[in-house]
């Protein structure tokens, strides 16, 4: 991954999200891939993951299938 593509992304935070902070924003990425940080350190670590992975997570929370 080039060092500032996550700085240059495009993040999305969640539609049902109250804007108190709490929830997580997401970015797609060069090659299919898909960024996940959490709103209340945006500066801090995100996670990458296939796109097909992202689509799995959304699924399983839609379904409330997260143990």
């Amino acid at each position: 991954m080039e060092a500032n593509e996550l700085a240059r992304a495009t993040w999305r935070t969640a539609t049902y999200s109250q804007g108190n902070g709490a929830c997580v924003e997401v970015a797609g990425l060069g090659g299919g891939r898909v960024a996940v940080r959490d709103t209340k350190d945006r500066t801090g670590p995100a996670i990458v993951i296939t796109a097909e992975q992202w689509r799995t997570f959304v699924a399983s929370t839609q379904r409330r299938d997260l143990a």
